[in-house]
């Protein structure tokens, strides 16, 4: 049996942040993280450029390897909780040891979206979210000699896997179920925008379509897919990539409060005393919508996961909340979308009339630039092919800046902070000798 005051369960953004936290504040309480995957700390959203061998397993380290032993914190990776009591503050690991905990944070992130297909037993599918999801992928190709793969959904984690795989001359097929790749993400234009830059490159989407079996050869290696109409895809390897929903499965059958995600108060306190959640396993109040939901990005679980680790170490802090940021460079086309950015996808004529759309789009370059104003503030944006104005946008959607006396500047190219009202430039830039 171990005995700990903090008790983590997970080893990503947010169990990071929260460690050093808590050792800002309480040098000397023990911390006990358990961690599923075998790996030191990592850079989850860089396993894409590890498979594409564009950046080696040093440096993908979203800590020095000294991390664990500089912060006092005993590690047990490779190993799950399969049972919390919390009543009794004890967690059961699949090895049968038990945990007493005074204080537990639940950092277990998200888990792909699996579904049932005819052959997807088969070798060489793969989903692609963890580093040793990417070890195997790398591996199987290498053994294999991999030439065609099929990409099993056109969202952010479809089209960095398909990047990657480029970049392994691997002539890739994204089949995905919306009419459009990054549908979630991006409005038509701008998923027109990457769905051309990645034709150029020889990658074929098929849209309003979805995989209905797998087919197996010799080996039981996977050969093909086939659509659901019935068209067959030659390939040697199939990633599913349609998703990934919060990790439930520890607290289901709790105490603990969940809807889509376990349910945290602005302090990222559960419904049960001294148990924390952070990072994509919590659904937090999201700045546009003005409700919870679960928006899985790393910069939202750091933050969570600070917040968190400061007040289970006694502090008093509170989330105010996030907004979808989703940055991604297909094709060499950089692209960054920030909050609600298509309208049109909200039920309900009536309700358009509430938004002002400002564009402007250059198809020869690719260049697109689309900002959505409700109310006179800024709520959303995607930039297409130049992003360098993204930090501005993003930073008048969060404190809700009124733009009404700038709005017809917003989308030129010099657009920047001198063009932001005179109080709001005060606020982001101060300091002796700056006059804004």
């Amino acid at each position: 049996m171990e005995k700990t005051k903090y008790l983590i369960i997970g080893n990503s953004a947010a169990a990071i942040n929260a460690i050093e936290a808590i050792r800002e504040r309480d040098k000397n309480g023990s911390i006990f993280l358990v961690s599923e995957e075998t790996c030191h700390t990592y850079s989850r959203p860089l396993i894409s450029y590890y498979l594409g061998n564009k950046v080696d397993e040093a440096r993908m380290l979203y800590r020095p390897p000294s991390f664990y032993e500089d912060h006092d914190v005993r590690t047990c990776l490779g190993k799950r909780v399969v049972h919390l009591d919390v009543s009794a503050r004890e967690a059961f690991m699949d090895d049968q040891t038990r945990i007493l905990f005074d204080k537990l944070l639940i950092a277990t992130g998200g888990a792909p979206f699996v579904p049932e297909l005819p052959g997807a037993d088969s070798e060489g599918v793969f989903t692609f979210t963890t580093l040793d999801d990417a070890r195997h992928v790398k591996m199987f190709v290498s053994d294999h000699c991999v030439k065609k793969a099929v990409v099993i959904g056109g969202g952010l984690i479809g089209l960095k896997v398909t990047e990657a795989l480029i970049d392994l001359s691997i002539q890739v097929t994204i089949v995905e179920l919306s009419d459009r790749i990054l549908s979630a993400t991006f409005d038509r234009t701008a998923s027109g925008i990457i769905e051309r830059g990645l034709m150029k490159t020889g990658c074929s989407c098929i849209t309003c379509n979805t995989v209905e079996k797998i087919l197996k050869g010799k080996k039981n290696l996977v050969n093909g897919v086939v659509l659901k109409e019935g068209t067959k895809i030659d390939c040697g390897l199939v990633i599913m990539a349609i998703g990934v929903r919060p990790r439930l499965d520890l607290v289901r059958d709790t105490v603990i409060k969940i809807n889509r995600g376990i349910m945290v108060d602005e302090y990222l306190k559960t419904s049960a005393e001294d148990i924390y959640a952070a990072g994509d396993v919590v659904e937090t109040y999201d700045l546009i919508a003005g409700s919870p939901r679960p928006i899985a990005i790393l910069p939202n679980a750091a933050q969570q996961g600070r917040i968190a680790g400061t007040n289970m170490a006694g502090g008093d802090k509170k989330y105010t909340g996030g907004i979808a940021m989703n940055s991604i460079e297909i094709a060499g086309i950089p692209t960054i979308s920030v909050g609600l950015t298509d309208p049109a996808m909200i039920p309900g004529k009536e309700t358009q009339n509430d938004f002002e759309i400002l564009q402007e789009y250059n198809e020869r370059d690719s260049l697109y630039k689309k900002v959505v104003i409700q109310g006179g503030r800024i709520i959303g944006i995607i930039l297409a092919g130049k992003i360098d104005r993204a930090g501005i946008y993003t930073g008048l959607i969060k404190d809700r800046i009124d733009v009404s006396q700038v709005k017809d500047r917003l989308l030129k190219d010099d657009f920047g902070l001198l063009s932001l009202p005179k109080e709001y430039r005060k606020h982001l830039v101060t300091g002796h000798g700056i006059e804004v």
